[in-house]
């Protein structure tokens, strides 16, 4: 009940954003926008347009990675990018932190609120206006930890 209506929402403000940008929300648009709303991980692009292929076959991996940049411009996803590596979408624009595990790849979010509310170094205050935060923690993973003690 809690998720039915939590989409609900998201289908809501989706329709409200592209309406106020002049964007149709196109049939395409809906289903890559309904496959980020169900993970709870943050995936490729890749990942995205392999996952909803499925249900349309015809989808072409430039509209996901269009559509994509739009929802990032849109505020609807944040777009990370990983270890010069790759590029993810974050469904969570809360304000969070990343770890990465520098052997499996996985990304968790953290919240931190002390380091989002630290007192910045007058070295970066001269630098300019800061206008968002964001720390990557770099490590290896409890799981892949336990896999290679066994």
């Amino acid at each position: 009940m809690q998720n039915e209506k939590l989409s609900k929402q998201h289908l809501k403000q989706l329709k409200q954003l592209c309406n106020e940008a002049g964007i149709k929300l196109t049939h395409q648009r809906l289903e890559i926008f309904k496959e980020l709303m169900a993970v709870c991980d943050h995936p490729s692009a890749e990942l995205i347009h392999q996952r909803i292929h499925k249900k349309l076959p015809t989808i072409a991996i430039d509209t996901v990675y269009r559509t994509l940049a739009t929802f990032d411009e849109l505020g609807l996803v944040k777009k990370l990018h990983i270890m010069n590596e790759r590029t993810l979408f974050d469904t969570n624009v809360t304000i969070h932190h990343h770890f990465i595990c520098t052997h499996c790849k996985k990304v968790e979010d953290i919240y931190w609120s002390d380091f989002d509310n630290s007192t910045l170094p007058e070295v970066v205050k001269g630098m300019g206006k800061v206008q968002s935060r964001h720390l990557e923690i770099h490590g290896v993973c409890n799981d892949c930890l336990n896999t290679n003690e066994k």
